[in-house]
């Protein structure tokens, strides 16, 4: 079983418009509504490959509520979510279907009480006693330290399961000294933690804090792997156009599934990239367009960095 921690976890509503415009109204064509939340993603993209998931991190309120009813019809999907009394937040993905452009609105989650976060401290590890990997994902709501996440590793290392920290700013700084064994950053926020705007050099600095191995979204360019085993960059055969909410979270996936199927890096790379490819071309985060995943594997390009450390 796999763990995806999603602490701010959302209900995630995607409109789609012809044409978005600041300052007039718009007619909506088609609305749709996920579980969300960067960790919940994850796990649906896992789900969907096969492997069994259970997702844990706080819910509540009526969003919660319809968040975890919409969970329940997820196959492969196991809801250990941590009820608290404040509300889960939404998320809002505006996609203008002229373009392919989308316009994100992220709400604050809810104010988490000490209590709630040392019930969810309790049941993280409890969970990641019968677990073979776990993903940290995402932000953090008002009220869990910003420490959180080290926290949450050193509990996973201490127990010997494998963890991937997906976050940024602060507790990205803080995690990444508990010594994650994947981090996932972009570039912008490599650079946040590091200072170095180049993704080169950002991504070495980054592993010298204290990840085992760092992988770094580019956008459209792939992925930038900084492992143990060597370093890597990952790019699909040709730009994708569409909707890239969730993109990462798919890469994500793809990575955690080929750690826990001991895959070697290579491999891993070709398969982060096509889901993240094959996620954009899907109309909500969360999912992949299978078809085209399986016609962009075996064409990403993943070439070996020989540049000296």
């Amino acid at each position: 079983m796999i763990l995806t921690v999603t602490l701010n976890t959302a209900l995630d509503i995607t409109y789609r418009v012809r044409g978005l415009r600041p300052h007039t109204s718009h007619r909506v064509t088609e609305v749709t509504e996920r579980p969300g939340g960067k960790g919940l993603n994850v796990a649906r993209v896992l789900a969907a490959l096969g492997h069994e998931v259970s997702v844990t991190g706080f819910t509540g309120g009526a969003t919660g509520r319809a968040l975890r009813e919409q969970l329940a019809h997820v196959p492969g999907v196991v809801d250990a979510l941590v009820p608290v009394d404040g509300a889960t937040r939404r998320t809002i993905a505006v996609v203008d279907t002229a373009s392919g452009d989308t316009t994100q609105l992220n709400e604050p989650g809810p104010q988490i009480a000490p209590h709630e976060w040392a019930a969810f401290q309790e049941a993280y590890e409890v969970l990641l006693r019968s677990s073979s990997a776990v993903a940290l994902c995402g932000s953090l709501p008002p009220g869990v330290p910003v420490g959180a996440y080290a926290q949450l590793v050193r509990t996973a290392r201490a127990l010997a399961v494998p963890v991937l920290l997906d976050t940024s700013g602060e507790p990205l700084r803080r995690g990444i000294a508990a010594r994650p064994d994947i981090v996932k950053p972009n570039a912008d926020e490599l650079a946040e933690l590091t200072g170095a705007h180049d993704p080169a050099q950002a991504s070495r600095d980054a592993r010298r804090r204290g990840a085992h191995a760092v992988v770094a979204s580019l956008g459209a360019e792939g992925l930038l792997a900084r492992t143990p085993d060597g370093d890597w960059r990952a790019a699909p055969p040709r730009p994708v156009r569409g909707n890239p909410t969730g993109a990462g979270d798919s890469a994500v996936a793809g990575l955690l599934s080929g750690l826990v199927e001991r895959l070697p890096w290579p491999e891993r790379l070709s398969r982060a990239v096509a889901l993240s490819a094959a996620t954009v071309l899907s109309p909500v985060a969360g999912e992949f367009d299978r078809s085209a995943y399986d016609g962009l594997l075996g064409q990403v390009s993943v070439t070996r960095e020989t540049t000296a450390a």
